[in-house]
C-alpha cells in the first residue's frame, strides 16, 4: 500500500499498524480463552491463532479484538486496493507485477521462512518437554502446515493485486467502468454502503453457513479463513474502484459526505458491531449446534457491521487526521516493515512476561510499547539498509568525465 500524497489516508495507515500491533499484543489476556495453553502437536492447532495464554485476563480486550475482527482486515484490504489503479496506469501491468513480487512476494517468503518459526518458538516452549530449538524444529517440520502468523494477509494481497493487474491488461476499460459506478455514489454514501454490504454478503454468508465463521485452512504456508476470501476480495476491489475514479473526487474526498458526517458513521459502526456481537453470542460456544436462524442472522449482520466499521475509520481519518505530523509520517513510512517483523517481538515479550506480577492491562501495555518500539526501529534500519544497497552512484557530468584520467 502506498498512501502517496493523501495525508489523511497516509495517517490512517499509521493508525492501522498501531491497531495491528495492539491486537496481537492483547491476545494472551482474553477472558474468553481457556486457562491452559494449547498443545503444540494437537489438532486443530489453536496455538496458531493464540500462541500464548497468560493467567491474567481482562474482558475489555475481548471486545477490542472482536471489534477489530469485524472491520480491521476488511479496512486493510480496502486500503490495499485504493492505490492500485494509479500504479497500474503509471507502470503498466508487467512492471506493476514485478514491483509487487519484490515488495510483497519476496518479503512474504522470507518472513514465513525465517520470522514465523522464530516467533512461534516462544509458543512451543510453553508446553514442550524438550524446549531446545532442535526439538522445536523437529516438531515444526512435522506439522501438516507451515504457520505464517499475520503474514497470511500478504499472499492474499499479492493474489488480489495480480488479479487487478490481469484485468487491467485484458480489459483496459474495466477500471473506468468501475469508476463510473463510484461516481454515482458521490453524494450518496448510503448507496455505496448498500452496494458494499450486498456484495460482501453474497461472498461471505454462503461460506460462513457452509464452513462456519471462524475456521481456517492451510496449504503449506498459504492460510486463509474459509468464510472470508470473497469478502476480502470485495473490499479490495471496492478500494480499487474508488482509486480508478479518483480518491479526491470520490465519496471519500476530504470535504465529502463521509468526512462531514463522521459522527453518524461512528454511531452506525458501534450499533452494528453491538448487533453482530449480540447475535454472534447466540451461536457460542458451538456454531454447528446453534439454531439455524441464529447462525443465519449472525452471518447476515457481519457484512453491515464490517462496512460501517470501515467507513467509520475512513471518515474519522478524513476529518481528524488531516495535518501532517512527523511521527505519523515516520510510522506510515515504516508501517509495512513493522507489520513484517512485529510478531516476533510481540510473542517473545509475552513469553517473558508470563510469570511477571502484573495485571493484564500492565502486561499488554508493556508488550505493545516494547514491540512497537523494537519493530519500528527494526523497520527503519531495514529501510536504510535497502536504500543504501540499491542506491545508484551519482551520474558524472560529461565535462567531468572528459577530465578523468584514462
Amino acid at each position: 500500500m502506498s498512501a502517496g500524497v493523501n495525508i489523511p489516508l497516509g495517517n490512517l495507515r499509521a493508525v492501522v499498524i498501531l491497531i495491528v500491533v495492539a491486537f496481537h499484543s492483547v491476545l494472551p489476556y482474553l477472558a474468553s480463552q481457556p486457562q491452559q495453553p494449547f498443545g503444540f502437536d494437537e489438532a486443530p492447532y489453536r496455538w496458531i491463532a493464540f500462541p500464548l495464554l497468560d493467567r491474567e485476563r481482562w474482558f475489555g480486550f475481548d471486545l477490542f479484538c472482536a471489534w477489530q475482527d469485524v472491520s480491521l482486515m476488511s479496512l486493510m484490504f480496502f486500503l490495499g486496493g485504493l492505490f492500485v489503479p494509479q500504479s497500474l496506469l503509471r507502470k503498466g501491468s508487467r512492471a506493476y507485477l514485478a514491483d509487487r513480487w519484490w515488495r510483497i512476494g519476496l518479503p512474504f517468503l522470507l518472513a514465513v521462512a525465517l520470522l514465523s518459526p522464530l516467533a512461534y518458538y516462544a509458543s512451543y516452549r510453553v508446553t514442550a518437554a524438550d524446549p531446545s530449538f532442535a526439538a522445536f524444529w523437529q516438531h515444526w517440520r512435522a506439522l501438516p502446515m507451515w504457520p505464517t502468523g499475520p503474514q497470511w494477509f500478504l499472499w492474499q494481497l499479492l493474489l488480489f493485486s495480480a488479479l487487478g493487474a490481469a484485468l487491467h491488461a485484458v480489459a483496459p476499460s474495466w477500471p473506468g467502468a468501475l469508476g463510473r459506478l463510484v461516481a454515482a455514489c458521490n453524494e450518496r454514501p448510503v448507496h455505496f454502503l448498500a452496494a458494499l454490504t450486498a456484495l460482501s454478503a453474497l461472498g461471505y454468508v454462503p461460506l460462513a453457513m457452509a464452513f462456519g465463521p471462524w475456521e481456517w485452512t492451510w496449504l503449506g504456508p498459504f492460510a486463509f479463513q474459509l468464510s472470508r476470501p470473497l469478502h476480502y476480495l470485495v473490499y479490495f476491489f471496492a478500494g480499487f474502484a474508488i482509486g480508478s475514479y479518483g480518491i479526491d473526487r470520490s465519496v471519500l474526498r476530504a470535504d465529502g459526505p463521509v468526512a462531514r458526517r463522521w459522527r453518524t458513521w461512528l454511531a452506525a459502526a458501534v450499533a452494528c458491531f453491538a448487533a453482530w456481537g449480540g447475535l454472534t453470542s447466540l451461536t457460542l460456544p458451538d456454531w454447528e449446534a446453534s439454531p439455524l436462524a441464529f447462525r443465519l442472522a449472525a452471518a447476515l449482520v457481519l457484512p453491515i457491521a464490517s462496512a460501517t466499521g470501515v467507513l467509520a475509520f475512513v471518515a474519522i481519518a478524513l476529518r481528524w487526521l488531516r495535518p501532517r505530523e512527523r511521527a505519523l509520517d515516520s510510522l506510515s513510512a515504516n508501517a509495512y516493515g513493522i507489520y513484517l517483523v512485529h510478531y516476533v517481538f510481540v510473542l517473545w515479550l509475552q513469553y517473558a512476561l508470563l510469570g511477571a506480577d502484573l495485571n493484564a492491562f500492565g502486561k499488554a501495555g508493556l508488550v505493545f510499547t516494547g514491540a512497537l518500539a523494537l519493530s519500528w526501529a527494526s523497520s527503519a534500519m531495514i529501510r536504510t539498509g535497502v536504500s543504501l544497497f540499491f542506491r545508484r552512484p551519482p551520474a558524472v557530468p560529461a565535462k567531468a568525465r572528459a577530465h578523468q584520467p584514462r
